[in-house]
């Protein structure tokens, strides 16, 4: 499907829309994408000292998380 195909899709399917909540909805997602975000040198680099920790494989995945919980929560 093309980007105008798309468009034309989502306008005739969002013309049938009666629900105001779901509306309203999609109003929230289609400002907030067009947003920019303006980040601090501060997140800026914490964002990139994350990074490297991903990198070097500092990090736990959830499922790592979930047992060292049951762990502690157990202790």
């Amino acid at each position: 499907m093309t980007t105008i195909e798309l468009k034309q899709f989502l306008f005739h399917r969002i013309a049938e829309i009666n629900d105001e909540s779901f509306l309203n909805a999609l109003k929230t997602i289609v400002e907030t994408k067009s947003q920019t975000i303006t980040l601090t040198s501060q997140q800026k680099n914490e964002i990139n000292d994350s990074k490297k920790d991903i990198e070097n494989g500092l990090y736990y995945t959830e499922n790592q998380l979930n047992i060292k919980y049951k762990e502690w929560e157990n202790a």
